[in-house]
């Protein structure tokens, strides 16, 4: 079992990450939340993983704090959820929004996340609220860096992670060109997008 990564971040494109661990080049999938943490390309990094094997595929996923991976796992204990609808949950808000909209039983928001209708959000609701107070806690791995390289076409990065996450073409390329000003990197799209998604 691989429980955490360090090593040097060599690649990030929504939800994609490589990490170069002494030579072995680890692919990941993360969501949103830590993509907008993660230092600059060829800065280290230190992620909690979580291992996933199916009958035909192995996946590994990456997150920067550990309450992000116990909420992720946790997710994936509801009925009818899975990876990807979990991973949109954690690109769409954080661990303790969601744990405020879980004890708020606020059904509404959930279902603007993709992937969740409004059974969904109920089992969420009736399996999650009482864990909702144990989701929060940060421990981030790394200090953060500025200077960023700025992608050569950041809207079309962030409408790619925006269909990634479960938005259809039309949908997401109005929500990243709505959400989009001038000099923003396809992260900062991706967040403005999201959180007005929300509260739609």
């Amino acid at each position: 079992m691989i429980g955490r990564l360090r090593g040097t971040l060599i690649h990030k494109a929504p939800p994609q990450i490589v990490i170069d661990v002494h030579g072995v080049g680890y692919e990941l999938e993360a969501p949103m939340s830590t993509f907008y943490d993660l230092p600059e390309l060829g800065r280290e990094v230190s992620l909690f993983t979580h291992y996933a094997q199916k009958e035909d595929s192995v996946s590994l996923y990456g997150f920067l704090k550990d309450a992000e991976r116990r909420l992720f796992r946790d997710l994936q204990k509801v009925t009818g959820i899975g990876a990807k609808i979990a991973l949109a949950v954690l690109s769409g808000v954080s661990v303790d929004e969601f744990a405020r909209l879980l004890q708020a039983g606020d059904v509404t928001a959930l279902t603007r996340i993709p992937g969740i209708g409004k059974k969904t959000a109920e089992r969420m609701l009736v399996e999650l609220r009482d864990k909702a107070a144990g989701f929060g806690g940060s421990g981030v791995n790394f200090v953060p860096t500025s200077g960023a390289p700025v992608p050569a076409d950041p809207l079309s990065e962030a409408i790619v992670a925006l269909q990634q996450l479960g938005y259809k073409g039309v949908e997401a390329q109005r929500m990243a060109e709505k959400a989009r000003e001038e000099g923003d990197t396809a992260e900062a799209i991706i967040r403005k997008a999201l959180k007005s998604a929300l509260r739609t």
